[in-house]
């Protein structure tokens, strides 16, 4: 079992930086007045440049926030796996992480295919003659040659392994630790008991009647009215109160 849950733990390392090596790889395709080049997700991340040799004219590339702010989640996910090794609290976060950065990459890309990528630079360039593509095969949206969201998806398949290798480990692990001690409990037993002490609590709410939700809606909105009423007059009063000594002065 323990040899179980330090492969467990490497795996979850590795699929964290396998994703975050695939930002490193070719992320986009684009052909641009004849000439095709590749942009690491990295460049789409941080807004790189491209050469004039392929667009006639240096351009800055826009940021990406949607893979930039995907970028800062892998690479939490390898740190804090890498540190699990001798921070055991980081066990807890790194599933949650990896999840929540494949989550949102899958997300993103099905909700808009061009989530990742903004090439209004180079739209205006080409005068709309421009294509680009992720990964492989081909694809059309708009005016853009869209491939495949190949890259997004093996991103997702490496954080989704991630995730569940990491959670593989925290329960492993939190076995284990219950195993070697007497009295502990483990985190599904704890949730368990927490489900359990929740449901014995709300059986002990006294719900109001009908006709004391009524009588007090009625006295919630009489108390609006009447402090709205008291704001009017304040403010009508200090506006008049001002248009006089406006007038005096005049």
């Amino acid at each position: 079992m323990k040899t179980i849950n330090r492969i467990c733990q490497v795996l979850c390392v590795v699929f964290s930086v396998a994703a975050l090596v695939l930002f490193f790889m070719p992320f986009v395709t684009y052909t641009l007045k004849g000439d095709t080049f590749n942009v690491m997700g990295t460049q789409l991340a941080f807004g790189g440049k491209i050469d004039k040799k392929f667009v006639g004219e240096a351009v800055k590339m826009a940021v990406s926030s949607k893979l930039l702010f995907a970028m800062i989640l892998t690479a939490l996910s390898v740190v804090m796996s890498a540190f699990s090794f001798k921070k055991k609290g980081l066990r807890y976060v790194v599933p949650v992480v990896a999840l929540g950065d494949a989550i949102f990459m899958l997300v993103a890309a099905l909700s808009h295919p061009a989530a990742f990528v903004d090439s209004t630079a180079f739209f205006e360039i080409s005068g709309g003659s421009m294509s680009y593509k992720y990964g492989f095969t081909d694809g059309y949206i708009q005016y853009f040659k869209l491939g495949g969201l190949k890259i997004v998806l093996w991103l997702s398949i490496a954080l989704f392994a991630c995730a569940i290798f990491g959670a593989a480990y925290l329960f492993i692990d939190d076995y284990l630790e219950v195993k070697a001690s007497k009295g502990k409990k483990t985190i599904m037993q704890r949730l368990g008991l927490f489900f359990r002490d929740y449901k014995s609590e709300v059986k002990k709410i006294v719900w109001p009647t009908l006709s004391e939700v009524v009588k007090n809606t009625v006295i919630v909105l009489i108390m609006c009215l009447l402090l709205g009423i008291l704001i009017w007059v304040i403010d009508y009063g200090l506006g008049e109160g001002i248009n006089a000594l406006l007038n005096i002065k005049k």
